[in-house]
């Protein structure tokens, strides 16, 4: 065995010259950090899903591009859950708390996390926000994602499932684009609906794709300027809910 680099190869040559160890293959290193931060982060996820699930608590993670009318849609979810279950959010943005101030006038207590350079939540920051917000047994956790169609689909947070929100205004081919999102997410909601008849947007070949990705994807048509789909949304919620919640 090479005593240089422990390769397996004899420190000689049949002809007495020291063997040519081989150049660091490009990636390797960066592709055994990832390996371990996605290790790091599944673990920590495990960890927040066993707490929700003892608390009886639905976590959904909201997924999309920036643009998508997702903290419009939340608001009038919240607003639409009023009365019915206790709803908290934690918000993720690169900067600011806007998002985070929208919520709050609803009512509904939320957490802003900045990533700053970081393009995604992780579940060690969820996991802070939700000892920060300490949501109650029965309750509803809404995952604001970094507007990002990439990153966050590589991220278990501990959620139950992810949403991914598509506006008609974005372009059909976002599935075929964005595979690994449409793969990770559970429910679609195709989002401004109501702009249809202006654009040039094909729904079928939208959802044709995406059920390309993923075949088994649920799929509900929304509008949060209007309300069109949204009863049908809070009913998926509701449904989502653990059934020890819901009693």
């Amino acid at each position: 065995m090479c005593t240089t680099c422990g390769c397996g190869q004899a420190d000689l040559t049949l002809d007495g010259r020291p063997h040519v160890h081989d150049a660091p293959r490009p990636g390797r290193r960066r592709v055994s950090l990832e390996q371990n931060l996605l290790a790091r982060n599944d673990a920590l996820a495990a960890a927040n899903r066993q707490r929700l699930a003892e608390q009886g608590i639905l976590a959904l993670n909201l997924v999309s591009s920036p643009g998508s009318g997702k903290t419009t849609l939340l608001e009038q979810t919240i607003r639409r859950l009023q009365g019915r279950v206790a709803v908290s959010v934690i918000e993720g943005d690169q900067q600011t708390s806007q998002d985070a101030d929208r919520i709050r006038a609803t009512g509904a207590p939320a957490l802003q996390i900045n990533t700053g350079k970081g393009c995604h939540l992780d579940a060690h920051m969820v996991g802070h926000a939700l000892e920060h917000l300490a949501p109650a047994e029965g309750s509803v956790v809404m995952i604001e994602n970094v507007g990002n169609l990439v990153c966050p689909a590589a991220f278990d947070l501990g959620e139950a499932a992810k949403v991914v929100i598509l506006s008609v205004t974005e372009g059909e081919d976002k599935p075929l684009k964005y595979p690994d999102m449409f793969a990770a997410s559970r429910l679609l909601l195709l989002n401004k609906v109501d702009l249809l008849p202006h654009l040039d947007f094909d729904v079928e070949r939208c959802l044709g794709y995406a059920r390309r990705i993923r075949p088994d994807l649920e799929v509900l048509r929304v509008s949060a300027r209007t309300g069109e789909g949204l009863d049908a949304w809070i009913a998926w919620i509701e449904a989502a809910r653990p059934v020890r919640a819901k009693g």
